[in-house]
């Protein structure tokens, strides 16, 4: 029986590429090359696609230098890649894609939309659930409407930041100090920061700015971070739950993947009736979404009461060394491969429906 091709897309253009590399790695070295081929396409963060030939080449970084572009083509009657070497060009045909891409022009629905158009089967989300996910805003106006509780938080716009001192008394006029500013549209905790004050403020908003045009405002939860993972389709499971405990004042960039003092633990110790309210929220926002495949909904739960705050989703979670979702998953008896397994053949599943 002819084995089936596999397309993996990693790196991308969003602030998320190294992360995206990372996980890749664990990803390919999960799925079985006894059932599967797999084709490479790396994409750099200047938008440029690349075919490349191993793992190694994805660890040192030297897929950026290959001279093989594979674009995917949106013809369905390609259903696959173009591969542009030199003056040749070839079709290669691909019977699913597994798009390891965080954040921007990867997790956003774009990359989906042209699988679509494409009509190959994909890992994941959708086009709409990976577009409201993907956008911290909308996301929280979906999840408003389930009752379950969120940090209260202003909406901000870049072009409003031409006048920061009106932004700062509509942001004052609704929260208390300190606050927490975050771009919609970023992932990994890039461009967040902590306002103390309003001079703080104003710099986070800035900074937020460089990475997004429309920017949350959010009060400050005292609490655990915890993290469920959810897989699966209209009959979606949750994991058990993992808690983040953070080596800085919060769980940035650099406290996630450059500080080893940060730990990841999964089954926390939390009351029963809070875990599975946390397991419960995390399956009814992600069919909120209408979300498929796999998502790592998180959390905050407050030191006051063990009451369970909901805070963001993640429609492609990282899958790296330290990713919660895979180790969720995993404390489970769900082995990587065989948790990669069930999520391409969930997209073949989809396409059949």
């Amino acid at each position: 029986m002819a084995k089936q091709k596999v397309a993996v897309f990693f790196g991308g253009q969003s602030s998320e590429h190294e992360i995206s590399c990372l996980s890749a790695v664990n990803v390919i070295g999960s799925i079985d090359r006894d059932k599967y081929d797999v084709t490479l396409v790396g994409i750099t963060e200047e938008g440029e696609w690349l075919l490349t030939d191993s793992v190694e080449e994805i660890r040192s970084g030297t897929w950026r230098n290959g001279s093989v572009r594979a674009v995917l083509s949106p013809d369905a009657k390609h259903h696959g890649l173009l591969v542009l070497d030199g003056e040749r060009v070839d079709c290669l045909h691909i019977d699913v894609a597994f798009p390891v891409l965080h954040g921007l022009f990867g997790e956003d629905g774009t990359i989906q939309g042209l699988l679509e158009l494409a009509q190959i089967p994909y890992v994941g989300c959708s086009v709409l659930a990976s577009a409201i996910s993907m956008d911290k805003y909308y996301t929280k106006l979906v999840v408003e409407r389930l009752g379950i509780r969120q940090a209260a938080y202003v909406a901000v716009r870049k072009s409003e930041l031409s006048d920061p001192e009106a932004v700062v008394r509509r942001v004052e006029e609704k929260l208390s100090y300190p606050v927490f500013i975050k771009p919609c549209n970023a992932g990994s905790s890039k461009g967040v920061s902590k306002a103390e004050d309003r001079e703080m403020l104003v710099a986070g908003l800035l900074e937020a700015a460089e990475h997004d045009r429309k920017i949350l405002v959010e009060e400050t939860i005292v609490g655990r971070e915890i993290e469920c993972a959810v897989l699966g389709g209209d009959r979606a499971e949750a994991s058990g739950v993992g808690e983040i405990l953070a080596a800085a004042d919060f769980y940035d960039y650099e406290a996630k993947y450059h500080n080893a003092e940060s730990k990841t633990v999964p089954d926390p110790n939390l009351p029963g009736e809070t875990v599975e309210e946390l397991r419960r929220d995390a399956v009814q926002i992600f069919q909120a979404v209408d979300g498929f495949g796999l998502a790592r909904v998180d959390f905050f739960v407050t030191r006051d009461g063990n009451q369970v705050v909901f805070n963001e989703i993640n429609t492609l979670p990282g899958f790296t060394a330290i990713s919660m979702y895979p180790m969720l998953w995993e404390h489970r008896g769900v082995a990587k491969p065989e948790l990669v397994e069930r999520l391409i053949q969930m997209a073949f599943s989809r396409r059949e429906q």
